[in-house]
């Protein structure tokens, strides 16, 4: 099942132990509450953060993000074999950086997460249950 996959959970922004519940409070793009993650799942309960300052090591995590994000426009622009001027791949890279973000800070965050808190397939199909029963 795809929506129980973890890389859709990572990449939709869910839970990491019920891969069902909201990862954050709002969209990444909403400006006033940018990639604030839940205090908690709205369906398994699980507590997001471990200890103060628990998301610090997503940055580094969004740095790898990042690069892949720019390797992946680079090698787009060479298949399709649109700009030869080096200035205007690095302009178009950066354009690509600056407007995925929020985004890629989200899924650092997911990804993060993902690293310490492991699914519990039992919780899932319990939730999955009374979610069906509702």
């Amino acid at each position: 099942m795809v929506k129980s996959s973890m890389f859709y959970s990572i990449f939709f922004l869910k839970c990491p132990r019920c891969r069902q519940g909201e990862f954050l409070e709002a969209n990444p793009y909403r400006i006033n509450k940018m990639n604030k993650v839940k205090d908690h799942c709205e369906k398994c309960n699980l507590k997001y953060s471990l200890e103060p300052s628990f998301y610090t090591g997503s940055m580094y995590v969004s740095y790898a993000v990042g690069i892949a994000v720019a390797v992946a426009v680079f090698v787009l622009l060479l298949i399709f074999d649109e700009i030869r001027n080096p200035l205007s791949i690095f302009g178009i890279i950066v354009l690509a950086l600056v407007l995925l973000m929020p985004y890629v800070g989200a899924v650092s965050k997911s990804i993060w997460a993902h690293f310490f808190f492991k699914y519990d397939k039992e919780i899932a199909v319990k939730i999955r249950k009374n979610v069906t029963r509702t």
